[in-house]
């Protein structure tokens, strides 16, 4: 769970999603509002899966010494 919380890459995609919010509270609930909530969501996931490829190489690069 640390290495979520402490990835520049998930802190990133997290506080990018601020704009988001403050969207969703002051303007108008159109079909953009959506497509930003989910790119917000798919940027995310994106962030999340690199920080998991980019564990499992080092502990591969760990393990061939």
């Amino acid at each position: 769970m640390r290495k979520f919380i402490f990835s520049s890459t998930m802190l990133s995609a997290i506080f990018g999603g601020l704009g988001t919010v403050q969207a969703t509270a002051r303007g108008p609930r159109d079909w953009r509002l959506i497509l930003m909530w989910i790119s917000w969501g798919l940027t995310v996931a994106i962030a999340a899966g690199t920080v998991i490829k980019n564990t499992q190489e080092r502990e591969n690069e760990l393990g061939e010494y």
